[in-house]
């Protein structure tokens, strides 16, 4: 398949995913094709992409499942005013907690709470499960098998990460209320995330507390 013809397949599937996609995915979608392009092509044509759209409004972005388009986090600003409902509300024990388990997973809740030093709720772990941020990762061996939690794609795809390698050292972490623009905290100690949480960096500063 001619490049040029390729780049506008893969436009075409990127804009109408809703979801990012993986070369292995975007391969398979050409399985039936007489000119099925390799892999190699399709990396080639992507990082064309990468580059065609890398001075606009919005950009082709690799994360942990794969690659997508997303709004530049420059335009957040603009782009949230799309949408009339409220953002989502996060409490802080929950960013701490989601903070511990990218941080120091393999963990377990009673490890989390003994860092915290109070008890973990089961809502913000059910609230985590629910956004598939976090899962389980099977049980520690010692009395009474606890879970250890980690984190999933699903996490670093939200934050716009490729991996925990990404995340920055709690060294230049300081407090969860430097946080700044996608968390603010209000006089009840919750937090509001932006509509445009595809190019949240959240992780920069969920950890603030921990250091």
């Amino acid at each position: 398949m001619e490049i040029d013809k390729l780049k506008s397949v893969l436009e075409a599937l990127f804009a109408a995913s809703d979801k990012p996609l993986s070369v292995n995915q975007i391969f398979d979608l050409f399985v039936d094709d007489v000119d099925q392009p390799g892999k190699d092509e399709i990396r080639k044509a992507i990082q064309e992409l990468v580059e065609k759209y890398s001075h606009g409004g919005f950009e082709l972005k690799q994360v942990a499942s794969g690659f997508r388009f997303q709004v530049k986090a420059d335009f957040e600003t603009w782009v949230v005013r799309l949408w009339e409902q409220k953002p989502p509300r996060y409490s802080r024990a929950l960013l701490e907690t989601l903070a511990l388990i990218a941080y120091r997973q393999p963990i377990t809740r009673g490890e989390i709470e003994d860092i915290r030093g109070v008890s973990v709720s089961t809502n913000i772990i059910k609230t985590l499960e629910e956004r598939d941020w976090v899962k389980s990762l099977g049980h520690k061996e010692v009395p009474g098998r606890p879970i250890l939690y980690g984190t999933t794609n699903t996490f670093l795809d939200y934050f716009n990460l490729k991996s925990l390698n990404e995340l920055p050292t709690l060294a230049e972490i300081r407090d969860l209320d430097q946080f700044n623009p996608e968390f603010t905290f209000d006089e009840s100690g919750e937090a509001v995330a932006s509509q445009a949480s595809a190019v949240a960096l959240a992780a920069d500063n969920e950890a603030g507390s921990l250091d």
